[in-house]
Order: structure tokens, then sequence, then C-alpha cells
């Protein structure tokens, strides 16, 4: 009888491999920069593993496709705030990962208490890449009018500009206060768990695995966070930053970070804090009436489509996958920016007897259901469409996408540089969408804008320039 267990990649990682190794079910390739996704131990010959983003645990446990996981409680109410009757089993408290999950409002709001809220005339925009959950918080306090804004992370950096609230999870309440946040409610302590399926949990014999991870269970790590250096404390914002002239420039997070740093540098444009070392989000420029955050990528075509920036620089592929889903929307490519340069492609198994697309479709014509796995849920979509893949299901992926193929996807669309990865990984491209690579964004509006205007062809003309082109 074969177990599959789900095991997190990022923030859990080390101290769940700490976990396996106590427990005597260490398994080879689990550890930080390892690019394996597929694991055996050597002492339950029965037991597969496999490595997932966190987020997509849950899901994959609930419908079945693995047996046990392991990842934190704040993504499994994400999941079963929406689907209480899932096939979800919480097996036990792991006691590592502590985090903490919080509403919070701008110090500017006014605000200090969640039950305010329901005094307070109007409408309440929450952001949140727990949307879930934040609605449920919103329901519970019978708040009238308010809308959710999903965001893929940074949700501290939206208040007081582009939302009202935002639950973000932090490690103690008074972290806040850096972000110029006020804690208005603790929505959830949250810790790893593990998890189980329903059905699994009542037909299968997993006694002796859960036995082991149970009691097994230590403290890998319970210490606190240390406090911030002035240097890498997030700065609040400022009052003068509201002004209703000021130009936003969104800055990304992550891999496109370091690219967009030497492109500023080139390009003569001088920002302070912003750097992978700094934790603010609200970097200084030294450009009039400018105002800058640091989002995540994919959340920018959305943003600036809602006016909250007016210039943003992004992936092509972000933009695509915008304009996939609101093909009316008044966001466009400003500027090629001419780094992170991939191409998103189509991928399977090489396994599967398949090389093209036209493949895919005597797959969906003998009656099987396309699985589509992807981050780029609406490119994703529309690509299984246009190619009369019907029927087929997309299948919301939050990074590691490789791992879904072939055991619990059919078909991935994923970014490349050269494909070397995914070769690694038995897979092989059969089609390719489009190239992409980092972009400058923006709508006529903010384009045209008066005000704006001037300010706005300034930093288009300096990221233009051949010095900060060429890197």
């Amino acid at each position: 009888m074969q177990l599959k267990l789900a095991l997190p990649k990022g923030r859990l990682l080390d101290k769940t491999a700490a976990l396996l190794e106590t427990a005597g079910m260490g398994f080879a390739g689990y550890h930080e920069g390892s690019r394996s996704y597929r694991l055996r131990g050597d002492r339950f010959p029965h037991l597969q593993a496999k490595v997932f983003h966190e987020k997509d645990i849950p899901v994959q446990v609930a419908v079945g496709n693995y047996d046990l996981g392991i990842c934190g409680l704040d993504w499994i109410e994400e999941l079963t705030v929406r689907y209480p009757q899932s096939d979800l089993v919480k097996v036990q408290d792991l006691e590592y990962g502590n985090g903490d999950l919080y509403m919070a409002a701008s110090k500017a709001s006014g605000i200090s208490s969640a039950q305010e809220l329901g005094t307070r005339q109007g409408s309440w925009r929450l952001a949140s890449e727990y949307p879930n959950l934040a609605e449920a918080f919103a329901l519970k306090l019978r708040l009238s009018r308010f809308v959710v804004f999903p965001v893929w992370g940074a949700a501290e950096v939206y208040p007081p500009e582009s939302a009202d609230l935002a639950l973000i999870s932090q490690p103690a309440a008074d972290r806040l206060s850096d972000y110029g946040l006020v804690p208005l409610a603790p929505i959830l302590s949250t810790r790893a768990f593990l998890i189980a399926n329903r059905n699994s949990w009542e037909a299968k014999d997993m006694a002796e695995v859960l036995d082991l991870l149970c009691h097994c269970r230590m403290d890998v790590g319970r210490a606190e966070s240390q406090p911030a250096s002035a240097a890498d404390v997030p700065r609040p914002p400022a009052p003068e930053e509201m002004a209703e002239d000021a130009v936003w420039l969104a800055l990304p997070d992550g891999h496109q970070q370091a690219p967009t740093i030497r492109l500023l540098s080139g390009s003569g444009l001088k920002i302070q804090g912003y750097s992978p070392l700094s934790a603010d989000r609200r970097p200084t420029v030294d450009l009039a009436g400018v105002r800058v955050k640091v989002i995540r990528p994919q959340d920018m075509p959305l943003q600036v489509a809602n006016g909250n920036f007016d210039l943003a620089i992004t992936g092509r592929d972000w933009l695509m996958d915008h304009l996939c889903r609101f093909p009316s929307s008044p966001v466009k490519e400003v500027l090629d920016l001419e780094f992170a340069r991939v191409k998103v492609v189509a991928v399977v198994s090489k396994e599967l007897p398949v090389d093209d697309v036209s493949g895919l479709r005597e797959l969906v014509r003998d009656g099987r259901g396309l699985r589509v796995a992807s981050e780029y849920v609406n490119i994703a979509d529309k690509y299984a469409r246009d190619n009369h893949l019907s029927p087929y299901k997309v299948i919301p992926t939050w990074g590691a996408s490789e791992a879904f193929l072939p055991e619990d996807a059919d078909l991935l669309i994923e970014n490349t540089e050269t494909g070397r990865t995914l070769a690694q990984h038995n897979l092989k491209i059969i089609d390719t969408l489009f190239e992409s690579s980092s972009c400058l964004i923006s709508t006529a509006s903010s384009l045209e804008h008066p005000a704006k205007r001037g300010r706005i062809s300034s930093i288009i003309d300096m990221v233009r320039s051949p010095a900060a082109l060429s890197l």
C-alpha cells in the first residue's frame, strides 16, 4: 500500500527536514537549494514524498492526491473557511513555525479596534494573500460594504493609499508599527501542522508513519525573530505621500529585484532603501513628486489598472495573464526593459506520448479530462480554450509547478529561460506561447494626466536611456 506525503518548501523546510531526520525518515535531497521534488526514504519503501509550495499542500491533500501533508495552519484555515466540508483532517500540531495573522489598519486612519469598523460608514477595502480569511473577518463584523483584494504578498504596504485594511502574517503585533500599521484584531496563531486526507485516514494503515511524526515532533526553533536594525526598519507612509498628484511607481521584489536595481542604477534614478537586504517597502527617490512602493510583480497589472500606481516594472508574462482575464483593461506596456527574458511554454512529462498540441487534443478526444497546472491561471485557461482541449480543469499553483507532472497534472504552462530545469525533471516542451521580459506598464489616464505626465515622461526617458538598458 503506497502512502504519499506532501512536504513544504520555503519557511518550514529546514525545521520539517529536522523533524523527519529525528523520526528516522530523512529524505535525501530535502534541503534548502535542492531542486529535487520527488523523494524516497529507506525506512519506508512504500512512502513517497513530493515537495510543494506550502499554499498548495492543503488543496492537494483535500482532493486526495496526497495522503499526508505538512504545512502551516494559516493555509489550512484559508482553505477550510471557504470549504468547511473538505476532506481535510488536522492530525497534529508539530510545534514549530510559529506566527500570527492580524487584521491591521494604517495609523493615519485613526482606527484602533475592530469594533470601530462597524460604526463607520462607507466601503472597506481589504488587501490580503488570505482572501478567504479576510472575507470571513468582514462577514463576522457584519460590515455592510466591503471588497477584498487578493494579493500575492506584501499586503502590509497597501494601506492607506490602496486599501483601508490588511490581513497580514507577522511574528509579533509590535512589528506592525514598523509599517505604520496598528493591529485591530488577532485572526489566527499559526504553526506547522500534520494533515491527512479523510478517506486515506479512514482506509489506509498509516499508524507507524503517524506515530513517528507525532511522537518525534520537537521544538526545532522557537527563537523570536531578532529586531530589525535601524537601517532595516520599514518606513511608514509620510503625510506628503498622500498628495493626489503624486506619481506612484511600483518596483518588484523577488527574482526581478536585482536586475531592476541595476537598471535604476544605470538610469540615474537614485532610490534609497531598495535592496534585497532591506525590509523597507517604501523606499525614497530623489525625484520630486514621485513615490515608490515595493510589491509583487504578479499584483502590478491589476494595481495599475485600478489606479493605485501610475507606473510599474513587472514581467510581460504577468501583464498577459492579467489581459487574458480582463481583455479591456486599460493597462498597457510602455517600454520593453529587455531583462529577465523567458519563454512561456506548454510542458508535459516525457512519459506522455505527446509531442505537440494536436497530441493533447487526441488525449481529450479519447475521453480523458486534461489537468492543466500553472501559476498563470488565466493564460492556461485561454490556451486550453483556444486549442480546444476540453474537457479540462486548471489547477492554480504557487510555485514549484514542475512538481505537479505527471502525477497531479497532465499539462504545465510555465516559464523557462533555457529549458534545462524542465529537462532535469523529465519534462519536455511541446509548444511556445510567447516570449516575456521585464517591462514598464502604465495606463493612458496616467500618461495623459496633466499634473503627472511631465514626471512620468522623465522616468520613462531615464529608464529608456542606453546606460540603463545595458544593465
